[in-house]
């Protein structure tokens, strides 16, 4: 694809525009048709349609890629998943998305997939384990344990051992970092999170650098029914828009709330890269520290997901298949756009509310 001279805040208002011609609308239109008129560029809207196209059109441009939308997160994970021969070797995150954690041990336990399992920022150890590999799957930061990887030096272990290379980025985002111009080969996003940004819909998407690779997560795509609605891809894009504000300014609060936050009794340790919009804390108290402060807050919202426009935090092991090296106590932080400190003194609030502090 062609390289736009635009930077990336200027593309996420730019990219997946309709052709400026004279009455044409500024924005791609939903187009609620399954099928279509022979003979043009589509056929089926499980192959593409316009509003779909659209999407892809914006988030390959940010990501330096050409992208394939998904009906979710975990849809766009399982066409990768697809692509591993059987009896492949997948190496992937100690601490990862859970879903992905869990579906990949799935395949295990069946011997449809060998599965090795590393902590990403231990470089040595990831570039010992992905010999034989046919798939490195990344995460960086990662969810929700905040490790950060050396992707460049990663991506090339994996490539050193004839690896496909994965990259999650949901939660840098293209803002933070674009894996495709580091070497990655294929680059995943829960479009539900950042990139749509508002908590309304459900959304994946894969980016690849090579059309032939492209070729065959779109096949999985139809051959797997994994399309989005024409709906949701409109109400993506049109979130998208401003993902460069949303994510300067989550930042700024989750850099600023952060540091405040290492500084309070009740908290025993702060995980936050000084980058991004994800933190996770834990505390001298351990869990009734950690639910208590769930139960407690009035901005904050207790709920699961991330990347809104909104502030939400919970306790990750409070649902059952969350990796077991992740702390009882860990509470995940995703950082919103309200007023920074307004989100300060909720948190304290309720960490003042704990015993003993």
């Amino acid at each position: 694809m062609q390289e736009s001279p635009w930077s990336p805040d200027t593309l996420v208002v730019t990219a997946g525009r309709p052709a400026a011609q004279p009455d044409a609308p500024l924005n791609t239109p939903i187009v609620p048709a399954s099928t279509f008129h022979a003979g043009g560029a589509w056929e089926y809207a499980r192959e593409g349609a316009p509003t779909t196209a659209a999407l892809e059109d914006a988030i390959g441009t940010l990501e330096h890629g050409t992208a394939t939308v998904f009906s979710s997160g975990m849809a766009a994970a399982n066409a990768v998943m697809d692509l591993v021969p059987a009896g492949g070797l997948v190496v992937a995150p100690s601490a990862a998305y859970t879903g992905v954690a869990v579906r990949l041990r799935e395949l295990a336990d069946i011997g449809r997939i060998r599965l090795t399992i590393v902590d990403v920022d231990d470089t040595d150890r990831l570039r010992e384990s992905c010999s034989g590999a046919a798939l490195l799957w990344l995460e960086s930061p990662t969810n929700p344990l905040l490790q950060v990887a050396d992707l460049a030096a990663c991506i090339a272990a994996g490539h050193d051992a004839g690896a496909l290379v994965l990259v999650d980025n949901t939660f840098a985002t293209p803002m933070l970092q674009q894996p495709l111009t580091i070497g990655a080969d294929v680059v995943l996003h829960s479009v539900t999170k950042a990139l749509s940004g508002h908590s309304d819909l459900l959304m994946g998407a894969i980016v690849c650098a090579d059309s032939a690779l492209t070729e065959r997560v779109r096949t999985r795509r139809v051959l797997l029914g994994a399309a989005p609605s024409a709906f949701d891809c409109y109400l993506a894009l049109r979130g998208l828009r401003s993902l460069a504000l949303r994510i300067s300014r989550a930042q700024d609060n989750a850099r600023e709330i952060t540091a405040s936050l290492a500084h309070h009794p009740a908290v025993s340790r702060v995980r936050y890269p000084g980058w991004g919009t994800i933190a996770a804390i834990e505390f001298t108290g351990g869990v009734p520290f950690a639910e208590k402060l769930c139960d407690s807050v009035r901005l904050w919202v207790h709920a699961t997901s991330l990347g809104g426009v909104e502030s939400l935090l919970e306790r990750r092991r409070r649902w059952p298949l969350e990796s077991p090296v992740v702390p009882e106590d860990l509470v995940r932080l995703s950082f919103g756009i309200e007023n920074a400190g307004d989100l300060w003194a909720d948190l304290r609030s309720a960490l003042d509310q704990l015993p003993g502090t």
